[in-house]
């Protein structure tokens, strides 16, 4: 099937847009078509179920464009073979970053390795403080205790992201097939750094004898520079050798030119050699302009995964889960739904601002002991709402919005249902979603129930036509934007 599929690709980005396809379909293959039958497969099963249970319809109806006459598409698991993973010894003195030699495999089955016929000891883990990762005596960043898979809060906008880096910590301990290099992108607060963290402890608590090593690009940058003063450079490659999993955060902030190009030849040397690698930034790949060509391409191959906003939903699970934390430590402390809700309501822009409102809120209860009335949060948190920029409006506060206001359930917006008292409320939810938000036509019908974009443009045109005669559907609409915060 080689140079097959080019078409479908094609038409799965037009049709999905750039940042769907780039999630979800960048790392399937095309394999075979019978005359009926499209053949094709992803590295991870969480893949492979989410496509077949959100895109097959687009799936099925890109393909066919390209493959006559077929009927369907198969998505299967591609289980590349995993040849048995040897930690490796210190670098002898002298000798360039190359592991292409020593093939990857799973940790739990690492054996003393072999150079030119001697047998080289296996090196020993290093004894780091609790907190930390390092390999050969060099130490990496601080991991924060609390930042585990356990304690990570799952929703739509992050579900991806939190998949690919279980396979990744999967890959390490067992050598099952995965993304290499998982990619990780997003605002400040969403959560990119709890995951590197969470890949990091849960290899450490599973394997304590895997070499792992966290490293902000500050950090490495610093070591660098280090290794350049003392002039013994060769030592700093070295170090690399024996790493199982190299996590790498804050890419966008990797500056200096020869610290670039050492971070690409260490990149490509551990990638080439089958080693795991792991990099969050603020900015997607394509949008670092410092990146060569070469090693955005590399960081391209594997999974690339943006954190989306926290949408209503996901920011009261946040809640939830940090308020429930805070009572493990103090059983007294208690806040009302309707105080979660308007923490929710209110604080849009990432985790963080949730949890240091909650502990605003505890230290009141702490120091005063009194309830946490709606009025009290009111005031607790009114500089942080006072200092936020005005919010961007997500198609998930359009839904809620429209649906409260007209009565309807998001169920019923996201339905097949056909009757005005359903459709019209759609048509509006849609006009808005284009007026108050950056999403393209395909991306506004995936969440308005996985509608075609050309429905998306009729009821954008439909309103549109009505607001030019209709002073009261204007102040409708109008009324619906301040409920907005427009």
């Amino acid at each position: 099937m080689e140079g097959r599929g080019a078409k479908s690709r094609a038409m799965l980005r037009a049709t999905l847009g750039e940042e769907i396809y780039s999630s979800w379909f960048a790392a399937l293959e095309f394999e075979s078509f019978d005359g009926k039958t499209v053949k094709t497969s992803v590295p991870v099963q969480f893949l492979r179920k989410w496509i077949q249970s959100h895109y097959s319809e687009q799936l099925l109806a890109c393909c066919a464009a390209e493959f006559k006459g077929a009927e369907r598409v198969d998505v299967v698991w591609r289980q590349p073979a995993a040849p048995p993973l040897r930690v490796q010894p210190a670098a002898v003195k002298g000798t360039s970053l190359d592991l292409r030699d020593h093939p990857p495999g799973p940790v739990h089955s690492i054996q003393p390795d072999v150079v030119q016929g001697t047998r080289m000891p296996l090196a020993a883990p290093v004894a780091n403080p609790a907190g930390r990762t390092g390999v050969g005596g060099f130490e990496g960043s601080p991991l924060d205790p609390r930042c585990t898979f356990e304690s990570f809060v799952v929703g739509t906008s992050n579900r991806m992201a939190h998949a690919g880096a279980q396979q990744v910590a999967e890959t390490v301990l067992n050598g099952t097939p995965g993304f290499n290099p998982l990619y990780i992108h997003s605002a400040v607060g969403l959560g990119k750094t709890h995951l590197l963290h969470a890949i990091a402890w849960e290899v450490k608590r599973r394997a304590p004898q895997a070499q792992v090593l966290y490293l902000t690009a500050e950090r490495f940058r610093y070591q660098f520079v280090e290794a350049l003063r003392s002039q013994d450079p060769m030592s700093f490659k070295e170090k690399f050798r024996a790493i199982n999993l190299l996590l790498i955060d804050d890419l966008e902030f990797m500056q200096g030119e020869r610290t670039e190009q050492e971070f690409d030849h260490i990149i490509n040397s551990l990638l080439d050699g089958g080693r795991q690698v792991v990099v969050a930034s603020a900015r997607a790949p394509n949008h670092i302009d410092r990146l060569n060509e070469r090693m955005r391409s590399r960081l391209q191959r594997g999974l690339v995964s943006e954190i989306g906003p926290l949408d209503y939903e996901l920011r009261l699970k946040v809640i939830e889960r940090r308020l429930n934390d805070k009572r493990a430590m103090d059983a007294s402390f208690e806040l009302g739904r309707d105080v979660q809700e308007l923490l929710a309501e209110r604080l849009t822009e990432n985790g963080r601002e949730l949890e240091g409102a909650l502990t605003r809120l505890h230290a009141n209860w702490q120091y005063m002991r009194t309830a946490i009335t709606l009025d009290v949060a009111e005031t607790v948190i009114r500089d942080l709402v006072q200092g936020m920029e005005p919010r961007k409006t997500k198609i998930e506060d359009i839904l809620r919005i429209v649906s409260r206001h007209f009565g309807v359930s998001k169920g019923d917006l996201l339905s097949q249902r056909r009757h005005r008292s359903v459709v019209w409320p759609r048509q509006i939810g849609m006009y808005l979603a284009k007026q108050l938000t950056a999403r393209s036509l395909p991306e506004i019908g995936r969440r308005f129930g996985n509608r075609d974009h050309t429905t998306v443009l009729h009821a954008i045109r439909k309103i549109e036509g009505e607001i030019t005669g209709n002073p009261r559907l204007r102040d409708e609409i109008d009324e619906l934007k301040k409920l907005l915060n427009h």
